[in-house]
């Protein structure tokens, strides 16, 4: 792996890292809720922050759920192909997969941008809420990246 390789699974270790403390957070937000519900009255907002923890801890974990290859694969066709063709599929595969999450995240970072410019807070807490935007802009970022890592070792590995 060279240097480009421990780049990217630098990147996506530290992305999961903060995705696994946004899970540790929404976690801590449901089960609060649910004891106030019980104690005296639920918490104010928790729905939304739950979706926007949810969102960032999904968008966060992408680039390592590609490095560690922990997506669903349907292989009942492909399995049968040979080695070439399986090599060949996987570059268009890695290739358009990397353009779409390119657009992905560049529109998930204009919208995040607008929110930004437009001061635009979040419905119930009033609070703003573009970071959350900006946070899984950069997950669909860092997965193109991880995309792009796979899609260039299609081309070394025998």
């Amino acid at each position: 792996m060279g240097p480009l390789g421990k780049f990217v699974l630098s990147l996506d270790r530290v992305c999961a890292f903060l995705s696994g403390i946004s899970i540790l957070v929404l976690t801590s937000i449901a089960a609060g809720n649910m004891l106030m519900r019980m104690v005296y009255k639920p918490i104010h907002g928790s729905y939304e922050l739950i979706g926007f923890f949810g969102a960032t801890s999904v968008g966060l974990a992408l680039g390592y759920s590609q490095i560690r290859k922990d997506h669903i694969v349907v292989t009942i066709i492909t399995e049968r192909f040979s080695e070439k063709a399986k090599r060949i599929l996987d570059r268009i595969s890695y290739f358009l997969s990397t353009i779409f999450f390119l657009i992905c995240g560049w529109q998930t970072f204009m919208w995040g941008f607008k929110l930004l410019k437009a001061g635009e807070l979040s419905e119930t807490l009033k609070i703003i809420y573009y970071p959350f935007v900006f946070l899984l802009s950069f997950g669909f970022f860092v997965l193109a990246l991880t995309l792009i890592f796979d899609f260039i070792n299609t081309f070394q590995r025998k």
